[in-house]
């Protein structure tokens, strides 16, 4: 079977002569590993026909020819550059319309190919080339679970040992103890730990000058990566305990949140979840904190498509993954957020995540 039909149906369908994979998800995806981008490019052309060809740098090889790669490969060493390397791919494989990764491939790369063939014509094709991503496969929604399983776990051990007075840099790291002690391998992304008027930034940076108070929001998201897959969740509790504020807040994020789950189905759009969702936080009377779409597409990015927003009408297929994740954010008093990674099924949703979404207050002793 040849493993690049679908990359070369992708460079037909996009009027190419190839598809040009770098470093990224749809690399590890094909070859199930993973390269450093740093300084030095490795490139593989897929073209329409024939085998395919690749630029590699020289301390890369042992680990390349691991792949089993079926065409040719030019490498290269720091002390020559790389630009002999691209001149011999462009003599073995001539182009002349090159679909790429816009959001994965960097300039100076983009730059080299342009150099080695003179002429040739790039083109964006980070939409088709990342929609191979969209449905998962059994495997890799298994692999899911295990990354989410691993974060869920390590959230368990920490919510118990949260205590005001901490920062929330001292709780950071008290997850990321849990997460590699229960399965993780790397991060999904720099973990978020916010509490108070921190939790009203939707990305925000655990402070190490900020202890927990009694009353405090604490807004935790993260996730674990397991061989390649990656988890995202979001849980929002409370130190010491709620105000009536905050719990009329939260309810209507988790009123949001199931709302997105109950539409979640075959043959809706994403701007269906979104809309529906969206639509609970804008009848609340905090819909002026509303900051964000409700979600996206996980897996081995951890944002890919689809995005879960108004104005998107990609239909919903069986085996995609993606976020529901409403929140409100409060400038200068806190956020809520609450997160979930859903499976489309064939007959509704699953959620892969489990962990307990009701009102809960830590840090009593």
């Amino acid at each position: 079977m040849d493993r690049y039909s679908a990359l070369r149906r992708t460079a037909r369908d996009v009027g190419a002569d190839a598809v040009a994979l770098v470093p990224g998800p749809n690399f590890e995806r094909l070859y199930n590993t993973s390269f450093h981008s740093l300084e030095r490019p490795l490139v593989v052309i897929v073209p329409v026909e024939n085998a395919p060809a690749a630029v590699v740098p020289n301390l890369e090889m042992r680990s390349f020819d691991a792949l089993g790669f079926e065409g040719k490969v030019f490498d290269w060493r720091d002390q020559d550059g790389y630009a002999s390397a691209f001149a011999a791919l462009a003599k073995q494989t001539p182009l002349g319309t090159l679909a790429v990764e816009g959001q994965v491939m960097r300039v100076f790369v983009h730059h080299a190919l342009k150099t080695a063939y003179p002429g040739l014509q790039i083109v964006d094709a980070e939409r088709e080339i990342s929609a191979l991503r969209r449905v998962k496969s059994p495997q890799e929604i298994a692999t899911l679970e295990c990354a989410i399983r691993a974060s869920e776990q390590a959230l368990a051990e920490v919510l118990e040992q949260v205590r005001t007075g901490q920062t929330e840099a001292e709780v950071e790291s008290l997850l990321t103890q849990a997460l590699f002690r229960n399965g993780a391998q790397e991060h999904a992304f720099g973990p978020i730990v916010a509490a108070g008027d921190n939790s009203a930034k939707p990305h925000a940076h655990a402070r190490t000058d900020y202890a927990l108070r009694d009353g405090d929001t604490l807004l935790f998201d993260f996730g674990a990566r397991v061989d390649g897959l990656n988890a995202d969740i979001t849980r929002t509790v409370f130190v010491g305990h709620a105000t009536d504020e905050a719990r009329s807040v939260y309810e209507v994020v988790l009123a949001a949140n199931l709302k997105g789950h109950e539409i979640t189905r075959p043959g809706v759009t994403a701007h269906d979840v979104d809309d529906a969702c969206t639509a609970v936080l804008e009848a609340s009377p905090w819909s002026d904190w509303i900051r964000t779409k409700t979600g996206h597409g996980l897996g081995r990015a951890v944002h890919e498509a689809p995005q879960i927003m108004r104005g998107n009408h990609e239909i919903l297929e069986p085996g995609m993954v993606f976020t529901i994740e409403p929140g409100l954010y409060g400038d200068g008093a806190f956020g809520i957020r609450i997160e979930d990674d859903v499976l489309v099924t064939e007959t509704g949703c699953r959620s892969l995540t489990t962990f307990p979404k009701e009102l809960t207050v830590v840090g009593q002793c």
